[in-house]
C-alpha cells in the first residue's frame, strides 16, 4: 500500500488515475456513500470479489477527509490487501501513523509529490542508489518558465502570466478558506487570512512566533498551531537550525519558506525560496526511494554568521548550500560552518551564473558554483 501526499494541485489525482483500475473520491457524493457504507460495500464498488490475473491498483483519493478514514483503510487493507494494490492520496499529511498508536508500519510506503523541478526536467527517471546524479542542461526557455510560473503542472504547462496570477489566487484562496475548515478545527478564518497574508511577504525570512502573535493580536501557542496547520496542508513549510558542533548556534527559531516561488517578488527572497523547494524536493524524495535518512537544515550563530541550508545524511552535516542571485564573491561562513560541522561539500549557488557542465560534487572546497548546474543534479 502507498500514501502518495503532496501539495493542493500538484498533479497527485492525474497521476494515481493514469495507473489506477479502480479510483474512489471523497469529495463524490456517490463514492463517499460507498465508502462511509464499509469496506465490503466498497470491495463489491470495485469489483474485488472477481478473480483477476493481475492485482487491481485502487486509487482512494482525499480519503483524509472522511474522520473514520484510518480505522476504514485499516479495516479494508487487513480484508482485502492481498487481493488488491492501494492508493491514498491527500493533499493534507498522510503520515499520522509514524507518530505512535494503531500503526500500519510495515504495510505501506509514503511517497511525497512536489511541484517540478530543474533535475525533474532534466531527465525522466529518479536515482537508484546515488542520490547526486551528473549535470544536465536544460533549455533557457524551460528554466525561464520554470522561475517565472512555478513548478505546478497547470500555470508551468500554460505559462501564460496571466493564467498563472489567477491560478496563483485561486489556489491559496481554497487553501485558506476551504481547506483549512475542512481538515481543520481552526474557525478563527479572518485571522488565518491574515496569516497566510504574513507568511506570503517571508518566504525565507526567520518565523518569530512572537511577533506573529501580536500581529494577530492572539497567543504565540495557538500561531505555532496554525502554522503548523499550514506546514500540514503544504502551504509553506519550516527549516529547522542545526546545532551540532556549531558553537553558540541558534536551536529554536525556524525559518519559513512557501511552497510556490512564482508570487515572490523580492529576487532574493524568490531565489532563496526556489532553491529551498529543490533542496525539501531533493531530501524527501531520496528518503521515500530508500537512499538514506536525510533533514534540510540551515546554520546561524548567535554572531549573526549563517549559511542558508546544511543537508544532512544520515545525521551527518553532508552538504552547505548558500544562495545568491548575482553575488559570486564567495561567503567566507561557507568555509567557518564547513569546519565546524565538518560537511563534505559546501557551495554558494548563483541564479545568475551559466550552466557548467561540471559535477559540482566533485569540489570538496568551498566553490561558487551555477545554481542551474547544482540543482539539475538534485531530484
Amino acid at each position: 500500500m502507498a500514501f502518495v501526499a503532496g501539495p493542493r494541485q500538484v498533479g497527485k489525482t492525474t497521476t494515481c488515475q493514469r495507473i489506477g483500475t479502480g479510483y474512489l473520491n471523497w469529495d463524490n457524493a456517490d463514492h463517499r456513500r460507498v465508502i462511509v457504507a464499509g469496506p465490503e460495500a466498497t470491495a463489491e464498488r470495485v469489483g474485488l470479489q472477481r478473480l483477476h490475473a493481475k492485482a487491481p491498483i485502487l486509487v482512494f483519493d482525499e480519503l483524509h477527509k472522511y474522520g473514520r478514514w484510518k480505522g476504514f483503510l485499516k479495516g479494508f487493507f487487513d480484508t482485502y490487501g492481498e487481493r488488491a494494490k492501494i492508493l491514498v492520496t491527500g493533499s493534507s499529511r498522510l503520515d499520522v501513523y509514524r507518530r505512535g498508536g494503531d500503526s500500519l508500519l510495515g504495510r505501506y510506503f509514503l511517497f511525497r509529490m512536489h511541484p517540478f523541478t530543474v533535475g525533474e526536467i532534466a531527465r525522466v527517471r529518479p536515482p537508484a542508489k546515488n542520490p547526486i546524479q551528473a549535470p544536465v542542461r536544460i533549455p533557457e526557455k524551460e528554466f525561464g518558465a520554470l522561475w517565472t510560473h512555478g513548478g505546478y503542472p497547470e500555470p508551468l504547462l500554460r505559462q501564460e502570466e496571466a493564467f498563472t496570477l489567477r491560478w496563483r489566487s485561486s489556489r491559496n484562496r481554497l487553501l485558506l478558506r476551504e481547506d483549512i475548515r475542512d481538515l481543520t478545527q481552526i474557525r478563527e478564518l479572518g485571522q488565518i487570512e491574515l496569516l497566510g497574508t504574513l507568511l506570503g511577504e517571508r518566504s525565507g525570512a526567520s518565523l518569530v512566533y512572537s511577533n506573529l502573535a501580536k500581529d494577530l493580536q492572539t497567543s504565540v501557542d495557538t500561531v505555532r498551531r496554525w502554522v503548523g496547520s499550514f506546514c500540514a496542508l503544504h502551504y509553506g513549510f519550516l527549516v529547522r537550525p542545526w546545532f551540532q558542533n556549531v558553537a553558540r548556534a541558534l536551536r529554536k527559531e525556524p525559518k519559513w519558506f512557501l511552497r510556490d516561488w512564482s508570487g515572490i517578488q523580492d529576487p532574493g527572497a524568490r531565489a532563496e525560496t526556489f532553491v529551498a523547494c529543490h533542496l525539501l524536493k531533493s531530501v524527501e524524495g531520496w528518503e521515500d526511494l530508500g537512499i538514506g535518512e536525510f533533514e534540510l537544515r540551515y546554520v546561524r550563530d548567535r554572531e549573526k554568521r549563517e549559511v542558508d541550508f546544511l543537508i544532512v545524511r544520515n545525521r551527518k552535516p553532508w552538504c552547505l548550500v548558500e544562495v545568491k542571485s548575482t553575488e559570486t564573491s564567495l561567503n567566507p561562513w561557507l568555509a567557518y560552518f564547513q569546519k565546524s560541522t565538518g560537511a563534505p561539500h559546501a557551495f554558494q549557488a548563483v541564479f545568475d551564473l551559466e550552466y557548467e557542465d561540471v559535477d559540482c560534487f566533485s569540489r570538496h572546497d568551498p566553490a561558487v558554483v551555477p545554481m542551474r548546474t547544482l540543482l539539475s543534479q538534485l531530484l
